[in-house]
């Protein structure tokens, strides 16, 4: 696979994206679930095969997409020691669940969704509901007519029915307790307020009311925000030690450089964001030589990949992989410098990688090794 360097903000825009999109699903999917809440106690459970199948699904989607924003959620804010599982593998997997359960209730639910958008009158519609068999039960006094039940028993059911107690002014159904404009109102308001309030980490112009994420721009050492410490990948005491050495290899043929040797290279400034899994970014002026002259010191060929590997050792990203079009990128270089300073050793010092349109966690830090692949 061959990944885009241009622009070189694509990444930082996707996963901006990305992640502001599934804090949007928050209030979104909340108030989905109580809509249709009072489907969950239809009766009979099951009445038919395709009704087995769509009750069956729509339970899977629902847990499934819980599950992905909430651990997406936590995911942002680095709470990883309350999983115990590999986030990005089951975030993945849950994505193909959410996807998959979602198209089989869509697909089982098509006859009424076509039957709703055709072109019959509200009055036909509301004529033919009674005999619908697929009739959606969607106020309480149809659920207690139905089942018999309180629909405000319990401890949800007494809260919605609080939520529900002040009528809309002179319904023209007496059924309806809370007008669907305040609802949509409330999720709308709920919805914008999150994204505006957060989406400050991923898109500069928000900045000033990026309230609740957990970035924030020009929070850090010499004005970056950082994920990972030097401390807390243990690498301080070989990052700092007086004998580093970069060693770039190629088969047979291998060079090391100290600092001083690196620094001694053409240096090059460039303009590069970091832009982080978890959902915040931002651009950051960096220095220091290509990574393509270092690969033809060792003379790499213009085909090959590189295998980038860190001095820390107690992360799966302690080593990262660059496709031929990263490593012989005008941009992509060896840094040793970050806004004119000797980097911060929390930001990589006395090297790291950084590259256009790339996943912050992938430039890599605290450089130990380059290997041609």
């Amino acid at each position: 696979m061959v990944f885009p360097t241009r622009p070189l903000w694509l990444y930082q825009v996707t996963q901006g994206l990305h992640i502001t999109a599934g804090i949007a699903c928050l209030p979104l999917l909340l108030a989905k679930l109580y809509a249709v809440f009072p489907q969950l106690f239809q009766s009979p459970p099951v009445r038919s095969v395709a009704h087995l199948l769509e009750r069956a699904s729509i339970a899977l989607f629902v847990a499934a997409s819980l599950v992905q924003v909430a651990i997406g959620l936590l995911n942002t804010y680095q709470l990883y020691a309350l999983f115990g599982f590999s986030f990005r593998t089951v975030h993945f997997a849950l994505s193909l669940v959410v996807i998959g359960s979602l198209a089989i209730h869509i697909g089982v639910k098509l006859p009424v969704i076509a039957r709703n958008w055709s072109k019959r009158s509200a009055a036909d519609a509301e004529r033919d509901a009674p005999t619908d068999p697929d009739a959606v039960l969607d106020v309480p006094d149809e659920l207690r007519r139905r089942t018999g039940e309180r629909a405000d028993a319990g401890v949800t059911g007494r809260l919605f029915a609080w939520i529900d107690r002040a009528p809309a002014p002179e319904p023209p159904d007496p059924r309806v307790r809370l007008s669907r404009r305040a609802f949509f109102a409330t999720t709308a308001t709920a919805t914008g307020a999150v994204v505006l309030l957060t989406a400050g980490q991923s898109f500069r112009v928000l900045d000033p009311i990026n309230v609740f994420a957990p970035r924030k721009a020009g929070v850090g050492p010499q004005g970056l925000p950082v994920n990972r410490t030097a401390r807390a990948a243990d690498v301080v005491e070989l990052a700092t030690a007086e004998d580093w050495t970069l060693t770039v290899a190629n088969g047979a043929t291998t060079r090391v450089f100290d600092y001083a040797a690196l620094t001694a290279l053409p240096q090059h400034d460039v303009r590069l964001p970091i832009a982080c899994v978890e959902g915040w970014s931002q651009m950051a002026n960096w220095s220091g030589p290509r990574l393509r002259d270092l690969m033809d010191e060792v003379g790499a060929p213009a085909s090959a990949a590189v295998r980038v590997v860190s001095l820390q050792t107690n992360s799966r990203f302690g080593t990262s992989q660059m496709t031929r079009e990263f490593v012989r990128d005008d941009l992509t270089l060896v840094a040793l410098r970050l806004e004119g300073e000797v980097l911060d050793i929390d930001h990589g010092f006395p090297a790291r990688i950084i590259a256009p349109a790339r996943p912050g966690v992938l430039q890599t830090k605290w450089l130990s090794r380059l290997e041609v692949m």
